[in-house]
């Protein structure tokens, strides 16, 4: 018993030893007047698998910036007028209480926005704001297909790529992998710096050669051959397509229903706090 009761005693003093002892300083690595840089700040400065050379060179640069912002603040707070010194205080502030405000809001908006749009509230919303809406460059619907010129089925590819029937579009589709480049789907709105992307032989200079409603050509260089059909072609400045802006007009719906809830938050806010005194105006 008395052998037990001694080894409880030296753990408890062991253990005593251990939560009293004051805990390690961190160690210092350089110093500006009463602000110290530490090993701590440093540690994630240099890039994993860098040379010991370039690490040094790293982290003497890195003490270096610190040490040389420190002298140029310390210089500052002393050679700035009170003026400009209550000026930036109070801008330091207001950027703290913007901060957080901001932050706490998005919070709160996240959480309660609804960001359900559906198909009509899209069409309402485009049929009353159309007028606001115009193409910036020409929209085209288009197809196309680019393919080596030594293919063996180039004539059947372009007869079903000229008839373009049902049972013709899943023919290519199984037929693709042979082709450097393609694209089927011609009843959607493409911009026409996309299309200069998707064929390197259009310029804006022969544009007008190739890109009219109704086109159908044949195009070939050195190697390569490219078939294209063109549906439809929007000019600049006309009214953008419905189908076009849909995924803008809905963030558009999304971003105002976010204005209008910060709108109620800070109302509900500020109505809660008349109501609970803590704001009050004094007359």
């Amino acid at each position: 018993m008395k052998f037990w009761c001694s080894i409880m005693l030296l753990f408890t003093v062991v253990a005593s030893c251990d939560y009293f002892s004051a805990p390690k300083e961190p160690k210092a690595v350089a110093r500006v007047g009463k602000n110290y840089l530490y090993q701590e700040d440093i540690l994630d400065v240099v890039p994993k698998g860098t040379s010991k050379k370039d690490s040094i060179a790293i982290v003497k640069a890195f003490i270096n910036q610190w040490a040389t912002q420190k002298l140029l603040f310390e210089a500052a707070e002393r050679n700035l007028s009170n003026d400009k010194v209550a000026e930036y205080n109070a801008l330091m502030e207001q950027y703290k209480v913007d901060l957080y405000t901001k932050a706490y809001i998005e919070e709160l908006v996240i959480r309660q926005v609804d960001t359900l749009v559906t198909e009509e509230q899209i069409v309402t919303y485009y049929n009353s704001n159309k007028q606001y809406f115009k193409n910036a460059s020409e929209l085209v619907k288009l197809r196309y297909i680019n393919l080596v010129k030594e293919n063996p089925k180039f004539a059947k590819i372009k007869a079903k790529f000229t008839s373009f029937t049902k049972k013709d579009q899943r023919a290519l589709e199984q037929l693709s992998v042979q082709f450097k480049s393609y694209a089927f789907n011609d009843s959607i709105w493409v911009d026409i710096n996309q299309v200069y992307e998707k064929l390197p032989f259009l310029t804006i200079e022969n544009k007008n050669t190739y890109i009219s409603n109704g086109s159908n050509f044949q195009y070939s260089d050195a190697t390569t051959l490219w078939l294209v059909k063109v549906n439809k072609v929007l000019p600049k400045d006309s009214a953008t397509p419905l189908e076009f802006l849909k995924p803008t007009l809905k963030q558009i719906i999304i971003n105002n229903r976010k204005l209008e809830l910060v709108k109620t938050i800070e109302k509900e806010i500020t109505n809660d706090a008349i109501n609970d005194k803590k704001y009050e105006i004094y007359k």
